[in-house]
């Protein structure tokens, strides 16, 4: 019997979940600081330099906790790990909603970014060896797609709070809310079990029962830049940092580009991040059909171009000043669009995951995930730069064609791995055979 079959369906369920909520609550807790800078910086008397040491840290902490996260995953078990980065996800929440000046706010969101960075790897690893093989792309869509949900319920958090509340609360609250579904992700995590490949990996280890060749292993750090796995890391990292440089060139400064350059207001930004994020979902839940359908290539691949036909529209469209409702702005049709091409992150997961073997798979995952992340947030640098240089943000912005372009071509070169079997004893040449 393959190894996703031993699960019951109320394990497969916790296990979703905690995925689906911890993926959610990651993003609320990345964004909702861009909601929040100016209130912030009124309170705390911080200044605006110092809000982007604060933004630049957390997406840095992210990173180191990726890395660390995604090696205690295959260390100590994949449970274990997202348990830990609940307690850091939680504890940063709830202590940066108590801040009291630049330093204390700078300190709480490292550490808060350190558990944001955690929780992708070993929960969407744990989630794919979990999960069916044959719908193992529709299971990752729907954890990623909660993404969209974390950033809608940020944008109405800040939102209802700025309006409704006085005094310093107006801000802490929102930043205390990242942390209050962390009781019933606990009850969650408390339920769900740990990976039966994992755990049968370690007991031969400890038994002395592997191959040769697998006790001969160093740690997964260094074995995911050996061999065949370098070839896999490089043009993983760099297919997933082109494709974050799509994204972050668009989504960042779209809504400067509106209100700045075309003449909207909040109502009509804030409306149009729903909209985004709702249409963002539904492309990614249904390239994740298309992955299992097709294959991990061809999603990726149809999303980039979706990506480059969108860009080409919102190019045509971008001149175009807000004309009093966001229906009748042909910018925010090709901008929906562009979110729907935006479903290749979902499959990342999946195939990042079965293109190595159980003992090294959390640590290629979030470490491929993460310094695609920490490459790909080059584009809110670039992209002012460029803006400067061209004197357009709009052509500035289509630095996003070049980031679709090369995730593109880059999927042409990672072997197709859609509905692979795991084992517990593999070599690295056969996780991705």
């Amino acid at each position: 019997m393959e190894p996703e079959h031993t699960y019951t369906r109320s394990e497969r369920g916790f296990v979703a979940t905690s995925a689906i909520l911890g993926y959610g609550l990651d993003f609320y807790n990345l964004i909702i600081m861009a909601f929040l800078l100016t209130p912030v910086q009124k309170a705390l008397g911080i200044t605006l330099p110092q809000t982007g040491i604060i933004v630049a840290m957390t997406l840095t902490a992210s990173v180191i906790g990726g890395i660390l996260f995604g090696w205690l995953g295959d260390k100590i078990g994949r449970k274990n790990a997202l348990l830990a980065t609940l307690l850091l996800l939680g504890a940063g929440a709830i202590l940066s909603a108590l801040a009291w000046d630049f330093a204390s706010l700078l300190i709480f969101r490292i550490v808060t970014g350190i558990g944001v960075g955690g929780e992708w790897g070993a929960g969407m690893v744990l989630l794919n060896e979990v999960w069916h093989r044959e719908r193992r792309g529709f299971g990752s869509s729907i954890v990623q797609a909660m993404s969209s949900a974390g950033i809608a319920l940020a944008s109405v958090a800040a939102t209802l709070s700025l309006a409704n509340i006085e005094g310093d609360w107006a801000w802490r609250m929102p930043l205390l809310v990242g942390a209050l579904p962390l009781i019933l992700m606990l009850f969650v995590r408390s339920k769900m079990p740990e990976s039966r490949l994992w755990l049968e990996y370690r007991r031969r280890r400890e038994r002395g029962e592997l191959p040769p060749e697998k006790l001969a292993e160093g740690t997964p750090l260094l074995e995911i830049v050996r061999g065949a796995s370098l070839q896999y890391f490089i043009i993983g990292t760099l297919m997933c940092g082109c494709f974050i440089i799509n994204y972050q060139s668009i989504s960042v400064f779209m809504p400067t580009l509106m209100i700045r350059d075309l003449g909207a207001n909040l109502a009509a930004i804030r409306n149009t991040t729903l909209v985004f994020a709702l249409i963002s979902a539904i492309g990614m839940i249904g390239t994740g059909l298309v992955s299992d359908l097709l294959g991990r290539r061809w999603a990726v691949i149809l999303s980039a171009l979706m990506s480059v036909v969108a860009l080409a529209g919102i190019y045509a469209t971008g001149g175009g000043r807000y004309p009093g409702g966001i229906l009748a702005w042909p910018l925010v049709w090709w901008y929906v669009l562009w979110g729907f091409g935006q479903g290749a992150f979902g499959q990342f997961g999946p195939w990042f995951a079965e293109l190595y073997p159980v003992e090294m798979r959390s640590t290629a995952a979030s470490t491929i995930f993460t310094a695609g992340r920490l490459f790909g947030s080059m584009a809110p640098y670039v992209v002012p730069v460029l803006a400067g240089a061209v004197g357009s943000l709009l052509d500035a912005m289509m630095l996003a064609v070049i980031g679709s372009v090369i995730t593109l071509l880059l999927a042409f070169m990672l072997p197709e791995t859609v509905g692979r079997p795991f084992a517990v004893i593999e070599s690295k040449e056969r996780a991705a055979a």
